[in-house]
């Protein structure tokens, strides 16, 4: 190949990148751009296509981009990519031109994704073979996750509300979507950079963080609480809200929300219990690995305030009001916290104190209520 053609090759590549993980990652998600961008460089890649890769399985599972009957086999063939060796084109086509006809008003950010789906397994392509198979197994098991919505929940969202079984189904369920994504970190920050590749402790640091993911996916159940209801979705569980002497659908009243208040609190306690591993988390990284712990810092402290916020909302089972922080206190926590990458132990102590304070008022609103 002519020089000039290989540099021209580079350069389209290096572009089709950028847009890829700069312009369509940004579109579907800046609170996780917010942290790839402090990510060191060896690590963007993969991260970030990664998680465009699960923003593509939660677009067919849960969007309307495919007709209901076409979500559960169309994540099949997504899944098999990761799977038979090799992605095949043929499918990965059939995959865009199904979704083309079907998307509906509000879904730009989602149609812009799938469109560009061959060009992110272009990228996948080009990984380390170990990068590869880390972000297969991720795929593979956060699917899994997807699945489970579909068989549990019903699509069309005119049908009866739903809800998981049991708890045991809600640990299960948040393993799939969220702590695998912990261990997925976990062991690509291990292969990738020497700063933080101490095989002693990956055991523990994979453990914490799962539990960590864990406890992020239940602070996202929880203020998502109202919207999945609208979508016939409840990730309580159901034999909890039967000692309640409640049904799924029962919660479409708002004014139930007194009688769920105690199981809601004992949902916050068990994200706050995973949570407690994040921190656990982050103090096992090194000082010297300055934009890991800021990427993991940062998500730890959100979730913490937006626990805040759930146990203060009253309308949290209003589908159209949504619980989350202020844009003030995010930069305001993301200024703080470079403070703490110089006394690491000002955030254990600032996470403590949020986390006392978010005790304190569960304690209020239950003698209150």
């Amino acid at each position: 190949m002519p020089a000039s053609t290989w540099m021209r090759s580079i350069g389209a590549r290096n572009s089709q990148e950028a847009a890829l993980l700069r312009g369509i990652l940004k579109k579907v998600s800046r609170s996780f751009y917010l942290s790839l961008a402090v990510l060191p460089n060896t690590l963007r890649r993969q991260m970030g296509l990664a998680y465009l890769f699960c923003r593509v399985a939660d677009t067919i599972a849960d969007t309307p981009v495919l007709p209901d009957h076409e979500r559960l086999p169309a994540l099949h063939t997504f899944r098999s990519q990761f799977q038979n060796g090799s992605p095949s084109r043929n499918e990965i086509a059939g995959l865009i031109q199904t979704a083309r006809g079907h998307f509906p008003d509000g879904c730009e950010k989602e149609r812009q994704l799938l469109v560009r789906l061959q060009d992110c397994f272009d990228l996948y392509d080009r990984l380390t073979p170990g990068d590869r198979c880390l972000v297969s197994n991720l795929v593979a098991t956060l699917t899994q996750g997807m699945e489970m919505d579909l068989v549990t929940f019903p699509v069309n969202t005119s049908g009866p509300v739903q809800a998981l079984p049991d708890r045991p189904s809600l640990e299960r369920y948040t393993y799939y979507v969220a702590g695998v994504v912990g261990e997925f970190w976990t062991m690509l920050c291990e292969a990738n950079l020497p700063a933080v590749r101490n095989s002693a402790t990956l055991p523990q640091r994979r453990e914490f963080a799962r539990r960590f993911g864990q406890g992020l996916q239940l602070t996202n159940i929880l203020k998502d609480l109202g919207k999945d209801l609208q979508s016939g979705r409840c990730y309580l569980p159901a034999d909890e809200l039967q000692e309640a002497g409640l049904h799924a659908r029962d919660l479409l009243h708002t004014a139930t929300l007194p009688r769920i208040q105690p199981l809601i609190f004992s949902v916050m306690q068990d994200a706050l219990e995973h949570l407690d591993h994040g921190v656990r988390y982050v103090r096992l990284l090194p000082k010297q690995a300055l934009r890991v712990r800021l990427s993991c810092m940062w998500p730890l402290l959100f979730a913490v305030k937006t626990l805040e916020e759930v146990c203060l909302s009253k309308t949290l089972l209003c589908g159209r009001t949504r619980v989350k922080i202020s844009r003030r206190t995010v930069y305001y926590t993301m200024l703080r916290s470079l403070w703490y990458l110089a006394a690491p132990g000002g955030f254990a102590r600032r996470y403590t104190r949020q986390r006392q304070r978010l005790i304190g008022l569960m304690s209020l609103r239950h003698g209150h209520d």
